[in-house]
């Protein structure tokens, strides 16, 4: 490989990581063609970008963006790496878990959710757990919403009741 298709790989990756505020770091080594061929599939119908770099070429790409944010990320870089960019922080992890229903591999080896760093594969029930930004604006929309229901609830009913009363009420004098 050459210095300029390492530079553009480089500047790929940084553009990518600059851009992606999700990342996984996975080690996919000892899959078949056929397993990977179906977990890139997978990765593709979620819309998870998976791609295989070099270690040192990444690393390099990290330290151009951001060399402290991704610090923890470099004891990582050791073996096969891939890496899968998302949308969501928890696509990923929720796709890795499922994979792995089937097969050993990839095996998560970090990751990286808006500037906190999980490293490890034990962590990966943890992340599948994370929710995404429109999760959390779901329930909090739902958070916001169920006092106004129980005072628009309570309103309707009393004033039902009210009215049954003044009718009764209307009735007897007559």
């Amino acid at each position: 490989m050459t210095r300029e298709e390492k530079a553009i790989i480089i500047d790929d990756l940084a553009a990518k990581l600059s851009e992606s505020p999700f990342f996984y770091l996975t080690d996919s080594s000892s899959l078949t063609v056929e397993s990977i061929n179906k977990f890139r599939r997978m990765c593709f119908e979620r819309g998870v970008e998976f791609r295989v770099v070099k270690n040192t070429l990444l690393q390099q790409a990290m330290q151009r963006v951001d060399a402290t944010a991704y610090e923890g990320l470099y004891d990582s870089l050791k073996g096969s790496t891939s890496v899968m960019f998302a949308d969501q922080g928890n696509v990923p992890a929720k796709l890795l878990k499922e994979f792995r229903r089937s097969f050993d591999k990839p095996v998560l080896k970090a990751a990286y959710i808006d500037s906190a760093i999980y490293t490890g594969d034990n962590q990966l029930d943890a992340l599948v757990a994370v929710k995404s930004k429109y999760e959390l604006i779901g329930d909090l929309v739902g958070l916001l919403q169920s006092p106004a229901k129980n005072v628009v609830s309570a309103l309707q009913s009393g004033g039902g009741k009210i009215a049954g009363i003044v009718k009764t009420l209307q009735e007897r004098s007559n």
